[in-house]
């Protein structure tokens, strides 16, 4: 039985939060995979150029997202082979719109047990809505500029059946505290 627990999910779903939570309260390391996404990106060949010419060419965030994708893939591969405990899985990297990276990264994830989608609620609109307030209130707190096409990313991670295949189990999050939602994974993974 392999002991690391991998949360998936949305952006501003929780996994940063609550794993943090988690891997302190287990005692276990904790990754985020965005705090290491540039090395890896530096290891699997990712040319922020090219990803950068996408973005200004106007083709916006999907085209930038459908060319990262086979590195993500890799990425994944890479990071599960290199850290356990809680890994936090960055919102793109559970997402894949090519069939067949999308079952590489089922294969790298089976041996998992404990693969976890946390998203507010059954509802997509419900919690396309709750993030969307979420992330707009995290955002605006650190001061950072956002647009629209954001939160239409994120509702395209919402609706994405990707995140249903890979998870093992799904925990629905809307009114709980990230301290009530680790002790409801707590449970769980007890």
């Amino acid at each position: 039985m392999n002991p690391t627990i991998i949360l998936i999910g949305p952006l501003g779903a929780g996994k940063s939060t609550v794993g943090r939570l988690l891997a302190e309260k287990l005692a276990l390391p904790f990754c985020s995979v965005d705090a290491v996404r540039g090395q890896y990106y530096q290891k699997v060949g990712y040319d922020e150029t090219v990803a950068a010419q996408i973005a200004a060419s106007g083709q916006g965030i999907r085209r930038v997202l459908r060319y990262s994708q086979p590195f993500e893939a890799r990425m994944v591969e890479m990071v599960l082979a290199e850290h356990h405990g809680v890994i936090d899985f960055g919102a793109s990297n559970s997402v894949y719109d090519d069939e067949a990276l999308l079952a590489r990264v089922e294969r790298a994830l089976a041996p998992y047990p404990q693969v976890i989608l946390l998203r507010p609620s059954p509802d997509a609109a419900e919690s396309t809505a709750i993030l969307k307030s979420r992330l707009v209130r995290m955002l605006t707190a650190a001061g950072r500029e956002f647009n629209d096409e954001l939160f239409v990313l994120n509702d395209y991670f919402v609706q994405h059946p990707a995140n249903r295949r890979l998870a093992k189990r799904v925990v629905y999050t809307k009114d709980k505290t990230p301290e009530q939602i680790c002790a409801e994974l707590v449970q769980i993974v007890a």
